[in-house]
């Protein structure tokens, strides 16, 4: 405890717990968005913790690497400077290209953020792996340093992507650029961290490749099992087509909607392989989604063309003028073709109409699979009774209340995150392009 006097006669004190506790507030007050935890979403503690180590891992990777490329380019061995100088330029030249050609993938980021955030930092993990053994071969420099340099621009741009969709999820107030600001603010902290780890084992390491790779082994441990851990955190409410057919299928099943969180710990990070799911080990005793659920949710997946083409879609006048006259007043039409769920999309489309489809797909999937009823042709589907006619009755009647049941369990139904194809019909003038049987 500390004592000083004041106009003369009154005495203050100060303990170690007063100064933690300002401490503790200066750090809340730079580090934290103001309100917190009201202004964020319960994820958003854990997934910062998390992202805050790896960003540390990273940036010891980062300075091994660095190092590496200093010694490879010669700057160690009284390399001319203009020569180390034109090498380093093309490496990066080259590999800014990436960036530049990735771009156009973006829609791919919005769908499946946490596959392809995991996906990029296995990325820049083997873009530092690669400068690492640039010294090994440095009469192969550039091209090395060139097929890194696009690994890492390509996973910075991933990530950068998929990290604004993680903070709008954050923001619980609409408070994005503060969810944002703040997580910078902590990025850097992670990074100056980092550096001065970095400068530490680079010390220790000096010019020896295998040392410094025994190093990086270690780190990029720990940088990896960091990431998992933070995307298991994170609790995405939006619906892509796989959570919205985990949402809807237990819907359908048990009349209830699941949580957001038992439907982020069941999605796999790719829906192309459903062995990886980022479930986590203390949850396996929860009660979570139905096997049916996640049956339905990974052969509808597989089976669903958003955006498909009229013309293929369809055999003949007939079928084509069945299928606008039931999906009349909807902004997408519904067909099966050959065992595909094909969602023709209208020029008015919208992302709600989408979501709308998703529901229909959900059930024409179950009318299939325990009622037994299975596609005939178009027009008798189309026809009262028919397949497509009894779904989208239901579809009709029961999707607001199965919306407004989804707000309520915490999911964000606006509408469907989704890449569909560019596809798009206009009405009135398809029905008369296709020839007759």
């Amino acid at each position: 405890m500390w004592y000083w006097w004041s106009n003369g006669d009154s005495k203050s004190s100060v303990t170690l717990a007063d100064i933690w506790m300002k401490c503790r507030d200066l750090v809340a007050t730079l580090m934290l968005p103001e309100g917190f935890p009201e202004s964020v979403t319960s994820d958003y503690l854990e997934y910062s913790l998390w992202r805050g180590v790896q960003g540390i891992a990273a940036q010891v990777s980062g300075v091994l690497a660095t190092q590496a490329l200093l010694f490879a380019v010669g700057l160690g061995k009284g390399a001319i400077p203009t020569a180390a100088a034109v090498n380093w330029v093309l490496k990066d030249g080259i590999g800014y290209i990436s960036k530049i050609f990735l771009s156009k993938y973006g829609r791919h980021f919005d769908v499946n953020p946490k596959g392809w955030r995991l996906f990029a930092d296995l990325l820049e993990n083997a873009a530092f792996g690669l400068e690492i053994l640039t010294p090994a071969f440095p009469h192969l420099f550039v091209p090395i340093g060139a097929v890194a340099g696009a690994g890492r621009s390509a996973a910075a741009l991933i990530q950068a992507s998929t990290r604004s969709c993680f903070y709008a999820g954050f923001a619980a107030q609409r408070n994005f650029a503060e969810v944002i600001a703040k997580g910078e603010a902590q990025g850097m902290v992670s990074k100056s961290i980092g550096i001065l780890l970095g400068i530490a084992v680079a010390n220790c390491v000096q010019s020896s490749t295998p040392f410094a790779l025994a190093s990086f082994g270690v780190v990029t441990c720990i940088h990896m099992f960091c990431n998992l851990k933070s995307y298991q955190s994170i609790q995405l409410r939006t619906l892509n087509p796989y959570r919205a057919s985990l949402v809807f299928s237990q819907y359908l099943l048990s009349g209830l909607v699941p949580s957001v969180k038992e439907v982020n710990d069941e999605e796999p990070l790719f829906p192309a392989f459903p062995q990886l799911i980022m479930k986590p080990a203390a949850d396996e005793q929860d009660e979570v989604l139905s096997s049916d659920a996640n049956d339905a949710a990974f052969h509808i997946d597989r089976r669903l063309q958003l955006g498909s083409k009229l013309s293929d879609v369809v055999k003949s006048k007939e079928d084509a003028i069945a299928l606008f006259d039931l999906y009349k007043d909807e902004g997408y039409i519904l067909t099966e073709l050959e065992g595909r769920y094909c969602v023709v999309l209208k020029e008015s489309s919208t992302a709600h109409d989408m979501l709308k489809s998703m529901f229909q797909v959900s059930y024409l999937y179950w009318l299939e699979r325990k009622a037994g009823i299975k596609p005939s042709t178009t027009i008798k589907d189309c026809r009262l009774g028919g397949r497509l006619q009894i779904s989208l009755e239901y579809v009709q009647h029961e999707f607001n209340h199965v919306k407004n049941d989804s707000e309520v369990a915490g999911w964000i139904v606006d509408g469907l995150i989704a890449r569909p194809l560019a596809n798009r019909v206009r009405i009135g003038s398809e029905p008369a392009s296709l020839p007759s049987k």
